[in-house]
């Protein structure tokens, strides 16, 4: 994992945050639940995946170009960067 204690809690929260959204979500099919509020909870699960994703990828962006990971691997390339990113879109 990239980035410091204070940095991973609050990937970790964003991640527990969007886990208890998706569950509601699951929740709200199982009870029949009106579509306009099941999309625009799965809109805010999405929205929470995303944020916790951009924020893994912005703090882990220097050790992804020098290669100053915790375990030593090699620097990324600029390509392998790209589609990193593009991942996320």
């Amino acid at each position: 994992m990239v980035g410091n204690e204070e940095t991973i809690n609050q990937v970790l929260n964003r991640l527990r945050r969007a886990n208890g959204q998706l569950a509601g979500v699951i929740s709200m099919i199982e009870q029949g639940r009106d579509c306009k509020e099941v999309v625009t909870q799965l809109a805010a699960v999405s929205r929470a995946l995303d944020r916790a994703g951009f924020k893994i990828v912005a703090t882990g962006l220097r050790e992804c170009l020098t290669g100053d990971a915790a375990d030593g691997s090699e620097p990324m390339t600029e390509a392998e960067l790209e589609k990193l990113f593009l991942a996320l879109a």
